[in-house]
C-alpha cells in the first residue's frame, strides 16, 4: 500500500475552517466578558519542577551567553500569567503553544494549544461556572456535572481516597488491571493517580462534561488548601468522553509555600533519579509583591476542537501533527 505523502496537512481543510471558526468563537466569550488577551514568552530561564512534567530544552548562545544558556519551553503559560496578575494587569486569557516532551498519539502531540485564564474574585465553582458555559458553547453540550474527588471514589471504587490506608488503597484497586504496580508503588499519590485513571476516569463524563473538585492537598500544586478541610485543594479538573480538558485551581498567593512546593518537588525529583528542575524566582517574587485572590484554569484546546468536531484523533485537528511537522 502506499504511504500517505508526509508533505500533506493532518487535518482536512474542512477541520482547519471548523478550527478557525472555534479559536474566534473563544475569542468572543473573553472579549464579551472584557478579559484582556494577553502575550507571554515561549521560552523561559527557569522550569516547571513538576515530577510528571516533562518540559523541552533548548540552548541560548548569544551576548553574555557564549558558551550557551539552558532555556526550556514552557509546558504553560501559567507563571509569565501570574507575574501579569501581580503587576496589575486584572482579569487576562492566553491562547498560544505549550510543549510537553512526553507521549505522542491519539490524544497527545509534544506542541499543542492551550487555552489559560485567570478570574480576579472568583472562587473554584465560580470558574467551573465560566468553564462549563464555554464547553457548552463550543461543543454544544448538555450542562456540566459536579462530583468531589472523595465522592467519586467512595462511588466507582468503595473507598475513600483521604482516610484509606495504602493496602485499603490496593484491595480496591483489584481487578482493575494494575495489581503489580499497586503491589510495588510506595508513593500514595502515585496510588491514588493510577486508581482515578483506571477505576474513576472510564466512568466519568461519558454524556455530558464532569467536574471533578477538591482533590487531594497532596495533589494541591498551584492551588490553595480547602479553608474547611485541611485535606483537599480548591482544586478542579474537566472530563469529557474519555478525554481530560482542564485543569484548574483557586489560586495559591503565598510566595514561602510555593517556594517549599517547588524545593519537595525536586527533592523528589532527586529521589526518583530525576534531574532537578531550576525554579521560578521571578514568580516568586511576584507572588510575594502582592498576588490578587483569583482562580485560575489551562484548556486543552485540540482536545477541546476534537470534541466539537467529532475528530477521532489530535492529528485531525492540527494542520500538521508531530509526524509531519
Amino acid at each position: 500500500m502506499t504511504q500517505p505523502s508526509l508533505w500533506q496537512p493532518s487535518a482536512t481543510l474542512t477541520a482547519l475552517r471548523q478550527r478557525s471558526s472555534i479559536i474566534r468563537q473563544i475569542r468572543h466569550f473573553f472579549e464579551q466578558r472584557q478579559v484582556l488577551e494577553v502575550e507571554t514568552p515561549a521560552m523561559s530561564h527557569a522550569s516547571i519542577t513538576d515530577v510528571h512534567l516533562h518540559p523541552f530544552e533548548t540552548l541560548f548562545v548569544g551576548p553574555g551567553a557564549a558558551m550557551g544558556k539552558r532555556l526550556y519551553l514552557q509546558t504553560s503559560p501559567e507563571f509569565h500569567m501570574k507575574r501579569l496578575l501581580a503587576a496589575g494587569s486584572g482579569c487576562i486569557f492566553q491562547l498560544g503553544k505549550a510543549f510537553r516532551n512526553e507521549e505522542c498519539g491519539r490524544y497527545h502531540n509534544p506542541e499543542f494549544t492551550m487555552l489559560e485564564w485567570y478570574r480576579i474574585g472568583f472562587d473554584q465553582h465560580q470558574l467551573m461556572d465560566e468553564l462549563g458555559e464555554l464547553v457548552q458553547l463550543v461543543t454544544g453540550s448538555e450542562k456540566a456535572e459536579r462530583m468531589s474527588y472523595q465522592e467519586a471514589f467512595i462511588r466507582y471504587l468503595k473507598v475513600c481516597p483521604l482516610e484509606a490506608s495504602l493496602d485499603e488503597l490496593r484491595a480496591a484497586g483489584k481487578g482493575l488491571g494494575v495489581d503489580e504496580l499497586l503491589e510495588s508503588e510506595p508513593c500514595r499519590d502515585t496510588i491514588l493517580q493510577l486508581l482515578f485513571a483506571y477505576g474513576v476516569e472510564p466512568h466519568i463524563g461519558q454524556h455530558r462534561p464532569q467536574f471533578i473538585y477538591h482533590f487531594p492537598a497532596s495533589q494541591a500544586a498551584l492551588a490553595q488548601i480547602g479553608p474547611e478541610d485541611s485535606r483537599v485543594a480548591e482544586r478542579f479538573e474537566l472530563y469529557f468522553r474519555g478525554l481530560e480538558l482542564a485543569n484548574g485551581f483557586h489560586e495559591l498567593a503565598d510566595g514561602k509555600e510555593q517556594l517549599a512546593r517547588f524545593e519537595a518537588d525536586n527533592r523528589q525529583r532527586q529521589a526518583m533519579g530525576l534531574e532537578v528542575k531550576p525554579i521560578d524566582y521571578h514568580f516568586i517574587e511576584a507572588l510575594d509583591a502582592g498576588f490578587p485572590d483569583c482562580s485560575g484554569v489551562a484548556v486543552g484546546i485540540d482536545r477541546l476542537i476534537m470534541l466539537a468536531t467529532g475528530a477521532d484523533s489530535i492529528a485531525e485537528v492540527l494542520a500538521f501533527d508531530s509526524n509531519r511537522a
